[in-house]
């Protein structure tokens, strides 16, 4: 089954507080299901953003995010957690970003999905209004968007094996 259109959500109902920025998706997934779609570098959909990991999906592997016209931004994965959750660490000069990801188990084997966006470090306030700017108004659709395609790809059975 896949997941019901989330509501549509107003940037002020996006959990935002000083350097940090969360919000939280359901998918008709299960945990691990869900895991597998996203712990796949491929499954990542964020055009014209383009993702690669130098490695297995693990502590400490590091990855890229190119976008054309920018700088190819380096990351590097921590606190990975299977089936529960992971870090993307993206430093920055004198802060870092930080993308984590949560995967809780809901009832009828739904899975919510939850990213909290943090700034950290001593340059991190000067990074804050274009964070903010950046993700405030497209977090909310972005993560319906992500808990769609992970529903639609487990019932579809593209990811094999996970439910």
């Amino acid at each position: 089954m896949v997941s019901r259109r989330q509501p549509e959500i107003s940037a002020e109902q996006i959990r935002c507080v000083k350097g940090q920025i969360e919000y939280s998706a359901n998918t008709e997934a299960s945990v691990n299901c869900a895991w597998a779609y996203m712990s796949s570098v491929a499954n990542w959909d964020d055009p014209p953003a383009q993702f690669r990991l130098d490695g297995p999906f693990v502590n400490g592997s590091r990855g890229t995010t190119e976008i054309p016209g920018q700088p190819t931004r380096h990351w590097q994965l921590k606190e990975v957690k299977p089936a529960e959750s992971y870090t993307i660490d993206c430093p920055l000069d004198g802060a870092v970003i930080s993308f984590e990801w949560r995967f809780t188990s809901l009832p009828n084997g739904r899975t919510m999905l939850r990213q909290r966006i943090t700034l950290k470090g001593e340059n991190a306030s000067s990074y804050l209004d274009d964070v903010q700017r950046a993700f405030r108004s497209n977090l909310a659709p972005s993560m319906n968007r992500i808990a769609e395609a992970i529903g639609q790809a487990c019932a579809s059975g593209q990811i094999a094996g996970q439910e």
